[in-house]
């Protein structure tokens, strides 16, 4: 079997190891959502992943509800992006844009507008009596044909800004996962009631994005088991297991899944991972995702049911993670304190080992 280190062709793409970067919200884009040049020194960093997928960017105004997040859907916004897919590219890296669309979890405040969802429903949060989402309105034809639009709009930017391909966030209770699961989407159409009708927003946005890019340049990332923000289903094996089976049949690059565990950091859960059985029925790459160590990552590759694992917050902190685990170096912690906050400080300021610029392996 093959090991972390060892390369992998996703699609298009080469990947010169299985240590990915997985997409990593960290707010250093501009109030506009402009990519910033601090940008650029924190993924030009990081380019020794076998490939890096970006934080989560917005494919339009109405879809993209979080502070200084990243967006694709003007112009300047793919001019700024240019220097940072170039960095990457320079030092010898990969990089593919995560498009995000947040329904019912874009934020008023941010975009100005009510949110868009499945269905009308709310958000919770922590605070309910702070809760800064509302009620969305449910996506008429016309919504959902325009966000269509806007997924292939992105994807030509993406593409424009130097990106490598495309990966469509469809996980963690956002637009693609509201109208996935039989707890957010309660519609009574042809997006909604059947898993099938379930998974057609999903379907024909991916579809878009392969029109655009090509399948080769394409994937997505699912978080198939658990609540997350709030989005539940039912029966998850009932909808994302045939997911997986759409996506295979669409011949994507890659598919990424985000699964919890009883005892997860960022999410715990009692539901059983699909992965098994989602590797039964996608045939092309699985790259899997979610509180891993070295070596229980190079457990899944050897057991067969991952071909690359992606990690996050190890990333975070450590720029040249490949090369710590292949030294098998102490890593160094990271600060949530600084995830979300502005600045170079627990950005791009976590040294590397001996002080000198992440490895490029």
């Amino acid at each position: 079997m093959p090991s972390l280190f060892d390369p992998i062709t996703i699609g298009a793409i080469e990947a010169p190891n299985r240590i990915f970067m997985a997409p990593l919200t960290r707010t250093r884009a501009t109030p506009a959502h402009v990519p910033t040049d601090l940008m650029i020194e924190y993924y030009r960093q990081r380019a020794g992943a076998g490939l890096i997928i970006s934080e989560a960017t917005g494919i339009s105004r109405q879809g993209l509800g979080w502070p200084s997040a990243p967006g694709l859907w003007t112009d300047e916004q793919v001019e700024a992006w240019k220097p940072v897919t170039e960095a990457v590219h320079t030092a010898g890296g990969r990089i593919v844009a995560q498009l995000w669309h947040m329904g019912r979890l874009a934020r008023p405040d941010v975009t100005g507008l009510q949110s868009l969802s499945s269905s009308a429903t709310r958000a919770p949060y922590h605070d309910p009596d702070k809760n800064p989402y509302d009620t969305a309105r449910p996506a008429t034809l016309d919504d959902i044909r325009q966000t269509l639009d806007d997924y292939a709009a992105a994807s030509r930017n993406a593409i424009r800004a130097g990106f490598d391909g495309v990966q469509v966030h469809g996980a963690n209770g956002y637009l693609i996962d509201q109208f996935l699961r039989d707890g957010t989407n309660l519609r009574d159409d042809d997006y909604g009631g059947s898993p099938e009708n379930r998974i057609r927003l999903m379907r024909e946005a991916v579809e878009r994005v392969i029109a655009e890019v090509g399948a080769d340049r394409t994937s997505i990332r699912l978080s198939p088991n658990g609540e997350t923000q709030g989005a539940d289903d039912s029966d998850p094996a009932s909808v994302f297991i045939p997911a997986a089976k759409v996506l295979n049949d669409l011949g994507i690059a890659f598919l990424e899944l985000r699964e919890q565990a009883p005892d997860g950091t960022f999410g715990k859960t009692d539901v059983p991972k699909l992965s098994p059985q989602i590797r039964q029925v996608f045939k092309g790459p699985l790259v899997l995702n979610q509180d891993y160590s070295k070596e229980a990552g190079q457990a899944d590759l050897d057991s067969g049911v991952a071909d690359a694992i992606a990690w996050g917050r190890l990333f975070i902190a450590n720029p040249d993670l490949p090369e710590r685990f292949r030294r098998d170096a102490a890593l160094n912690p990271p600060n949530p304190k600084t995830f979300y906050a502005p600045g170079p400080e627990g950005y791009t300021d976590y040294p590397a080992l001996d002080g000198l610029e992440a490895a490029r392996v």
